[in-house]
């Protein structure tokens, strides 16, 4: 039995390990060559001068400076393996193959060129094409910014106009409801005036009326007086009449009075003569019945109308006035 057959396959792998480690350093070596070895001076920064094409210039093949060949890193001496003690079991291990270390590849350096000829040389289209297309986006984006904020004055815009509507619907329903509360106090004032018009109408039209009436009865007072006291005057004109025809019986005793009702007709005409109360005395009462119908035509007033006072009259005699 071979030693590798006998290997541990534990062993291959602080192999790996130091494998990997010298191929991190190996990269970690090339990045800072390739950093510090292109630029290690500090160079203020220059001015850039860009040039505009009116036509794409043919493209110009930059020459590149071939880089140095690093000088190769040795490989790493294989370690020797310990001796493994043979497995108890007497079945055979496999041997595991042996793999090769990787060899780490040349670093190549790249040289930076030299700034006379880029300052000389113009720059290629590739790196404008770039810029121009970033100036485009720009535009587009601030085009899309411009929109938008007159996008957004016109919706302000659209809600001051309709804030502005609304105040304006807003003033003119208080106005509206201001005039109708105006309206609505001169209807009052109005319907007072008229109630006030009409009650004081109403009392003017009463105290018409009281005074009317106190005017139609203080004239009806005054004819019914007036009335009384024509009706008086020709029925004491009638009675002096009736006792300037009497014959007086003589020596009667005491005063006595006699009663007659007579019916008249209109002009004085007498058609009716008849003793109501007797006075005791039968010549007294005859010669005051003689004395009645000596008188006719009796005395009456002009007034035909008052002629009802004295259709039937009620004569009364007394012997001693």
């Amino acid at each position: 039995m071979s030693i590798s057959a006998l290997r541990n396959p534990s062993d291959s792998e602080p192999k790996k390990i130091l494998s990997g480690a010298l191929a991190l350093f190996v990269h970690v070596m090339f990045i800072a060559m390739m950093v510090f070895g292109v630029n290690w001076k500090n160079h203020p920064p220059e001015g850039m001068v860009v040039e505009l094409w009116s036509e794409l210039p043919k493209p110009i093949s930059t020459p590149v400076t071939p880089a140095k060949p690093s000088k190769p890193i040795p490989p790493a001496e294989p370690v020797k393996p310990k001796p493994v003690e043979p497995p108890k079991r007497e079945e055979q291990v496999k041997p595991e193959p042996i793999k090769p270390t990787p060899q780490p590849k040349e670093v190549t350096s790249i040289v930076k060129k030299p700034e006379i000829e880029l300052k000389q040389k113009p720059e290629p289209v590739k790196e404008i094409k770039p810029d121009l297309e970033e100036l485009k986006k720009k535009e587009e984006a601030e085009k899309l910014k411009k929109l938008e904020e007159q996008k957004k004055e016109q919706e302000q815009k659209k809600e001051l106009e309709q804030k502005k509507e609304l105040e304006k619907k807003k003033a003119l329903e208080q106005q509206k409801e201001i005039e109708k509360q105006k309206e609505l106090q001169k209807q009052q004032e109005l319907q007072k005036q008229k109630e006030l018009a009409a009650q004081k109408q109403k009392e003017q039209e009463a105290k018409a009326r009281r005074e009317a009436e106190a005017q139609r009865a203080a004239q009806q007072a005054a004819a019914r007086n007036q009335l009384a006291s024509e009706i008086g005057k020709y029925k004491a004109l009638i009675l002096a009449k009736i006792r300037s025809r009497i014959v007086m019986p003589p020596d009667l005793p005491g005063n006595p009075v006699v009663e007659f009702k007579v019916t008249l007709l209109p002009g004085g005409d007498i058609l009716d003569v008849r003793l109501s109360k007797s006075s005791g005395h039968a010549a007294f009462d005859s010669a005051v019945e003689r004395a009645i119908f000596l008188s006719k035509p009796l005395p009456l007033p002009p007034d035909p109308a008052l002629f009802n006072e004295f259709r039937n009259l009620n004569i009364t005699v007394h012997y001693r006035e």
